[in-house]
Formats: C-alpha cells, structure tokens, sequence
C-alpha cells in the first residue's frame, strides 16, 4: 500500500467494512500519531487507514530529512510552493483511495479524507480535485494548497462534497488567518462547508474539535 511502508490500518469490526476513512498526518510525525484518536471516534463499519509520509528533506527546516508528504518553503501565504512535490504526494494518496475502490469494493462516496496540518492540506488538495466525489474531507489546522489556481482548478462535480475545516484560534503555526483565508475560498464553491474555530487551541487538537469530527464522520458516513 502506498505511500509508506509503515501505514497504520485499522480494520472494521466483524469484518463488516462498508466505508473507509483515511487520515494523513503532519509534517514530521509517521500514521501511528493519529491512529489511536481516530479510532477511537469511527463507526464501527469504517476501515482507518493512517499512511506515513516519505522521508524526505525540509527546506524550512534547514533542510533536515523527516516524513513530509511535500517540501515546505516559507510560513508566508504568498510564498513559493512545491507544487510538483504537492501533486506527487497526491497521487500516492489517490493510489490509497482507488485501492479501497478496486479491492474492497468500497465507493468513493463511501471514503473520507481528513488529515491534520500538512496533512490537511494534502487532503483538501487531493479530495477538491480527485475526479470522483468523495464523502467528506475533514481539514484539521491546515491551509489550501495553490490556493491562487482556485476556483478554476476545483472539480465541479465535487461542489456536494461536506468539508469540515477546523482551526485552533491560538495556533502558532499554522496561524488562524491562513485558515480565514482557505475558509473565505472555500465556502464560495461549496454547497456544504463548516469553518469552526476553537479558543484556547494551539496547533493541535481538542475534545471539542473531536466531537465535531466523529459527528462529521457518522453524518458523512452514516450506517447502510
């Protein structure tokens, strides 16, 4: 399975897997750091799948080799990206999804997509443009990558697909006013999106942002 050799899997109890969801984490960390959370917070009949990142070099990390699904060049909104690397991470991520498709007969509409961080904005990269609609993306601290080819480069027929975008108000990281910014280009194509911002919270996560997730994830994904 793609992209790393080290995905965390979690199947569905009693072998009665009719959904997936796949999680991507942040720069630096390996599927293992969200693994237990989510597991935690998914219905029964969903599959986790939790992947890790290629090590690779960091350029704003001095160049230092950790999992990153693509390189980072700036904290800067307007700053140069890595757009090929972006693109590439996609794919391995689009492998993920089509794999659960082909092998285990689970629709798309039947898979979510959700990361935190860096792994956010993979998952809104990739799910925004996947050619099939997907049953929801869930964006944790994160920001819209090559957020300047926007509205032209979303997939029209993606326009039903619920986002819920969730940002710490303390971050200082990921400042809040990148995910103002990605919630501003968001909400003006999406038929079903949420922005919800929580006090106190820095670049991580929180009880309440969990609860909002799993009830994103049952809603999203409801029983058959």
């Amino acid at each position: 399975m793609a992209p790393g050799s080290n995905n965390v899997v979690i199947d569905a109890k009693d072998g009665n897997h009719t959904a997936t969801i796949i999680f991507l984490h942040g720069l630096g960390d390996t599927g293992h750091g969200w693994a237990e959370t989510f597991a935690a917070i998914k219905p029964s009949y969903c599959k986790l799948i939790c992947p890790t990142a290629p090590a690779q070099p960091v350029t704003l990390n001095a160049g230092m080799i950790m999992p990153s699904w693509f390189d980072l060049m700036t904290l800067t909104h307007n700053g140069p990206e890595d757009a090929e690397g972006i693109a590439k991470a996609s794919q391995s991520i689009i492998k993920i999804i089509e794999e659960e498709m082909s092998k285990h007969n689970i629709p798309a509409e039947r898979i979510l997509l959700g990361g935190f961080s860096q792994g956010g904005a993979l998952s809104l990269h990739t799910g925004l443009r996947y050619s099939k609609p997907l049953a929801g993306i869930l964006a944790f601290s994160c920001w819209l990558p090559l957020h300047k080819d926007y509205p032209d480069a979303f997939v029209q027929g993606n326009k039903e697909v619920p986002v819920l975008q969730c940002h710490g108000e303390a971050d200082p990281l990921v400042p809040k006013m990148w995910g103002n910014m990605t919630a501003d280009i968001l909400k003006g194509f999406l038929k079903t999106f949420e922005f919800k911002v929580y006090r106190g919270m820095g670049h991580s996560s929180c009880n309440e942002e969990l609860r909002d997730a799993a009830a994103f994830i049952s809603k999203s994904l409801p029983p058959l």
